[in-house]
Protein backbone atom coordinates (compact mmCIF):
# COMPACT_ATOMS: atom_id res chain seq x y z
CA UNK A 1 0.00 0.00 0.00
CA UNK A 2 1.40 3.40 -1.02
CA UNK A 3 0.71 6.52 1.35
CA UNK A 4 -0.02 10.23 0.59
CA UNK A 5 1.13 12.61 3.24
CA UNK A 6 0.86 16.73 2.56
CA UNK A 7 2.00 18.20 -0.38
CA UNK A 8 1.59 15.15 -2.05
CA UNK A 9 4.58 13.37 -0.61
CA UNK A 10 4.59 9.51 -1.01
CA UNK A 11 5.51 6.09 1.46
CA UNK A 12 5.42 2.90 1.03
CA UNK A 13 3.84 0.56 3.73
CA UNK A 14 6.66 -1.92 4.95
CA UNK A 15 5.91 -4.82 7.01
CA UNK A 16 8.54 -3.53 10.07
CA UNK A 17 6.80 -1.27 12.32
CA UNK A 18 8.76 0.22 14.75
CA UNK A 19 9.43 -1.38 18.47
CA UNK A 20 9.73 1.42 20.17
CA UNK A 21 6.91 2.35 23.04
CA UNK A 22 5.21 5.39 22.22
CA UNK A 23 5.65 8.30 25.20
CA UNK A 24 2.74 10.54 25.78
CA UNK A 25 3.81 13.51 27.19
CA UNK A 26 0.28 14.77 27.18
CA UNK A 27 1.33 17.20 24.96
CA UNK A 28 2.59 14.90 21.98
CA UNK A 29 3.22 11.27 21.45
CA UNK A 30 6.13 10.62 20.55
CA UNK A 31 7.82 7.31 19.21
CA UNK A 32 11.42 8.31 19.67
CA UNK A 33 14.57 7.10 21.06
CA UNK A 34 16.60 9.62 21.98
CA UNK A 35 16.67 10.99 25.96
CA UNK A 36 17.59 14.29 25.83
CA UNK A 37 18.09 17.24 23.83
CA UNK A 38 21.74 17.15 22.06
CA UNK A 39 20.35 13.39 21.12
CA UNK A 40 16.89 14.72 19.28
CA UNK A 41 18.89 17.61 17.82
CA UNK A 42 21.51 14.73 16.38
CA UNK A 43 18.99 12.76 15.63
CA UNK A 44 17.06 15.59 13.44
CA UNK A 45 20.12 16.03 11.77
CA UNK A 46 20.57 12.37 10.77
CA UNK A 47 17.34 12.05 9.71
CA UNK A 48 14.51 13.93 6.70
CA UNK A 49 11.25 14.21 6.54
CA UNK A 50 9.07 16.61 8.22
CA UNK A 51 10.21 18.99 11.08
CA UNK A 52 9.65 21.72 13.46
CA UNK A 53 10.55 25.29 11.95
CA UNK A 54 10.67 27.64 14.48
CA UNK A 55 7.14 28.14 16.48
CA UNK A 56 5.50 25.81 14.12
CA UNK A 57 4.68 22.23 15.55
CA UNK A 58 3.37 20.29 12.42
CA UNK A 59 3.21 16.44 13.02
CA UNK A 60 6.82 15.25 12.71
CA UNK A 61 7.99 12.18 10.60
CA UNK A 62 11.40 11.22 10.43
CA UNK A 63 13.87 8.56 7.67
CA UNK A 64 16.90 6.98 7.60
CA UNK A 65 18.47 8.37 4.18
CA UNK A 66 20.10 5.30 3.47
CA UNK A 67 17.46 2.54 4.02
CA UNK A 68 14.57 5.25 3.47
CA UNK A 69 12.20 3.46 6.66
CA UNK A 70 10.58 5.48 9.54
CA UNK A 71 12.82 5.80 12.09
CA UNK A 72 10.64 7.80 14.51
CA UNK A 73 7.16 9.96 14.47
CA UNK A 74 6.09 12.56 16.44
CA UNK A 75 1.92 13.56 16.98
CA UNK A 76 0.61 16.85 18.27
CA UNK A 77 -2.72 16.58 20.86
CA UNK A 78 -4.57 19.41 19.41
CA UNK A 79 -5.64 20.88 22.68
CA UNK A 80 -4.23 24.37 22.57
CA UNK A 81 -4.71 25.11 19.03
CA UNK A 82 -6.55 27.76 17.86
CA UNK A 83 -8.68 25.14 15.15
CA UNK A 84 -9.06 22.63 17.93
CA UNK A 85 -12.29 20.54 17.49
CA UNK A 86 -13.45 17.87 20.24
CA UNK A 87 -15.68 15.13 18.96
CA UNK A 88 -17.61 12.15 20.85
CA UNK A 89 -17.87 10.62 17.17
CA UNK A 90 -15.20 8.59 15.83
CA UNK A 91 -14.44 6.57 12.65
CA UNK A 92 -15.02 2.77 12.80
CA UNK A 93 -11.86 1.62 12.91
CA UNK A 94 -10.53 -0.98 9.78
CA UNK A 95 -8.72 -4.47 11.39
CA UNK A 96 -5.01 -3.14 12.52
CA UNK A 97 -2.62 -4.00 10.07
CA UNK A 98 0.98 -3.89 11.71
CA UNK A 99 3.54 -1.88 9.63
CA UNK A 100 6.57 1.06 9.08
CA UNK A 101 7.02 3.40 5.94
CA UNK A 102 9.39 3.57 3.74
CA UNK A 103 9.55 7.30 1.64
CA UNK A 104 9.34 7.17 -1.89
CA UNK A 105 12.64 9.45 -2.45
CA UNK A 106 14.61 11.34 0.13
CA UNK A 107 13.02 14.53 0.28
CA UNK A 108 11.75 16.82 3.44
CA UNK A 109 8.49 17.89 3.69
CA UNK A 110 6.00 19.69 6.06
CA UNK A 111 2.56 17.30 7.48
CA UNK A 112 0.12 19.33 9.20
CA UNK A 113 -1.03 18.94 12.91
CA UNK A 114 -4.60 17.20 13.22
CA UNK A 115 -6.75 19.62 14.61
CA UNK A 116 -9.72 17.47 15.70
CA UNK A 117 -9.48 15.18 18.70
CA UNK A 118 -12.22 12.21 19.11
CA UNK A 119 -12.94 10.81 22.38
CA UNK A 120 -14.47 7.69 23.59
CA UNK A 121 -15.67 6.73 27.72
CA UNK A 122 -12.95 6.16 29.62
CA UNK A 123 -10.42 7.54 26.64
CA UNK A 124 -9.41 4.32 26.00
CA UNK A 125 -8.48 5.63 22.65
CA UNK A 126 -7.40 9.14 21.54
CA UNK A 127 -8.04 9.57 17.71
CA UNK A 128 -6.87 12.72 16.03
CA UNK A 129 -8.48 13.71 12.32
CA UNK A 130 -7.20 16.32 9.78
CA UNK A 131 -11.29 17.37 9.64
CA UNK A 132 -14.37 16.49 10.83
CA UNK A 133 -15.69 15.43 7.26
CA UNK A 134 -12.91 12.11 7.45
CA UNK A 135 -16.31 11.18 9.98
CA UNK A 136 -18.34 10.92 6.95
CA UNK A 137 -16.99 7.91 5.34
CA UNK A 138 -15.03 4.89 5.97
CA UNK A 139 -11.39 4.62 6.82
CA UNK A 140 -9.72 1.93 4.49
CA UNK A 141 -6.58 1.47 6.34
CA UNK A 142 -5.05 1.21 10.15
CA UNK A 143 -1.33 0.94 9.97
CA UNK A 144 0.27 -0.15 13.62
CA UNK A 145 3.75 1.79 12.90
CA UNK A 146 4.26 1.27 16.88
CA UNK A 147 3.26 -0.42 19.95
CA UNK A 148 -0.24 1.59 20.41
CA UNK A 149 0.20 3.88 17.67
CA UNK A 150 -1.53 3.88 14.40
CA UNK A 151 -2.00 5.86 10.87
CA UNK A 152 -5.17 6.25 9.65
CA UNK A 153 -6.01 6.36 5.67
CA UNK A 154 -8.55 7.45 3.99
CA UNK A 155 -8.54 7.16 -0.18
CA UNK A 156 -5.42 6.57 0.00
CA UNK A 157 -4.00 9.51 2.37
CA UNK A 158 -3.13 9.95 5.55
CA UNK A 159 -5.98 11.45 7.25
CA UNK A 160 -5.36 10.89 10.95
CA UNK A 161 -3.58 9.06 13.80
CA UNK A 162 -4.35 7.45 17.22
CA UNK A 163 -3.00 6.23 20.23
CA UNK A 164 -4.66 2.98 22.26
CA UNK A 165 -4.27 3.09 25.86
CA UNK A 166 -2.68 6.52 26.45
CA UNK A 167 -2.62 6.04 29.80
CA UNK A 168 0.14 3.30 29.58
CA UNK A 169 2.19 5.48 27.82
CA UNK A 170 1.84 8.56 29.68
CA UNK A 171 5.40 9.82 30.61
CA UNK A 172 7.94 12.97 30.68
CA UNK A 173 9.99 14.18 27.98
CA UNK A 174 12.70 12.18 27.10
CA UNK A 175 11.70 9.25 29.27
CA UNK A 176 10.50 5.97 28.62
CA UNK A 177 7.10 4.90 29.71
CA UNK A 178 6.93 2.89 33.05
CA UNK A 179 6.08 -0.85 31.74
CA UNK A 180 3.70 -1.53 34.48
CA UNK A 181 -0.03 -0.98 33.93
CA UNK A 182 -1.38 2.41 35.56
CA UNK A 183 -3.50 2.27 37.99
CA UNK A 184 -7.22 3.22 38.00
CA UNK A 185 -6.44 6.30 39.70
CA UNK A 186 -4.59 7.35 36.87
CA UNK A 187 -6.82 6.17 34.21
CA UNK A 188 -9.56 8.11 36.00
CA UNK A 189 -7.54 11.46 36.39
CA UNK A 190 -6.22 11.28 32.56
CA UNK A 191 -10.11 11.83 31.68
CA UNK A 192 -10.10 14.49 33.90
CA UNK A 193 -7.30 16.41 32.64
CA UNK A 194 -8.36 15.97 29.25
CA UNK A 195 -11.48 16.94 30.41
CA UNK A 196 -10.35 19.91 31.80
CA UNK A 197 -8.05 20.81 28.83
CA UNK A 198 -10.85 20.31 25.83
CA UNK A 199 -14.23 21.78 25.26
CA UNK A 200 -16.71 22.70 26.85
CA UNK A 201 -15.39 22.42 30.26
CA UNK A 202 -11.69 24.83 29.36
CA UNK A 203 -14.39 27.01 28.10
CA UNK A 204 -15.83 27.31 31.98
CA UNK A 205 -12.26 27.47 33.74
CA UNK A 206 -11.80 30.26 31.23
CA UNK A 207 -14.65 32.13 31.86
CA UNK A 208 -13.71 31.18 35.92
CA UNK A 209 -17.28 29.45 36.63
CA UNK A 210 -17.04 28.05 40.10
CA UNK A 211 -18.11 24.73 39.59
CA UNK A 212 -15.08 24.31 36.37
CA UNK A 213 -12.31 26.45 39.00
CA UNK A 214 -13.36 23.54 41.67
CA UNK A 215 -12.87 20.48 39.20
CA UNK A 216 -9.62 22.07 38.26
CA UNK A 217 -8.10 22.39 41.60
CA UNK A 218 -9.44 19.63 42.81
CA UNK A 219 -7.71 17.45 40.29
CA UNK A 220 -4.42 19.39 40.85
CA UNK A 221 -4.77 18.42 44.29
CA UNK A 222 -5.41 14.54 43.57
CA UNK A 223 -2.33 14.87 41.30
CA UNK A 224 -0.48 15.73 44.08
CA UNK A 225 -1.28 13.61 46.69
CA UNK A 226 -1.01 10.43 44.73
CA UNK A 227 1.69 8.38 46.10
CA UNK A 228 1.72 5.50 43.27
CA UNK A 229 2.06 5.94 39.60
CA UNK A 230 3.93 9.09 40.69
CA UNK A 231 5.70 9.42 37.30
CA UNK A 232 2.44 9.68 35.27
CA UNK A 233 1.09 11.73 37.89
CA UNK A 234 3.73 14.33 37.53
CA UNK A 235 2.91 14.22 33.70
CA UNK A 236 -0.80 14.73 34.20
CA UNK A 237 0.05 18.45 36.63
CA UNK A 238 1.86 18.94 33.79
CA UNK A 239 -0.21 19.02 31.25
CA UNK A 240 -2.61 21.30 33.89
CA UNK A 241 -0.11 23.40 34.57
CA UNK A 242 -0.97 26.43 32.81
CA UNK A 243 -4.52 26.56 33.76
CA UNK A 244 -3.34 25.78 37.48
CA UNK A 245 -0.66 29.04 37.02
CA UNK A 246 -3.44 31.30 35.82
CA UNK A 247 -7.07 30.19 37.21
CA UNK A 248 -6.50 28.12 40.36
CA UNK A 249 -5.90 31.07 42.95
CA UNK A 250 -9.26 32.22 41.73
Amino acid sequence: MQLTFDGDWRATVTHDPLHIAPRFTGDSVDVVQYVDVKERERFVLDTFGSKHFMWDTPDILRFDPDSRKLVGAEFQLPYGCPSCETSHRVPVMPALRPGGLRADEVQDFRHEMCPVLCRVPGDTVLTCLRHLDVLDEPLEARIGIARGVALLVQHGTVVGWSLTDPAQYLTTPYTDPDPNPPSPATRQLLTECLNLVTDPVIYDVEDREPAALARLRAADEALRDQCEDRHRADTLREMIANLVDIYGNW
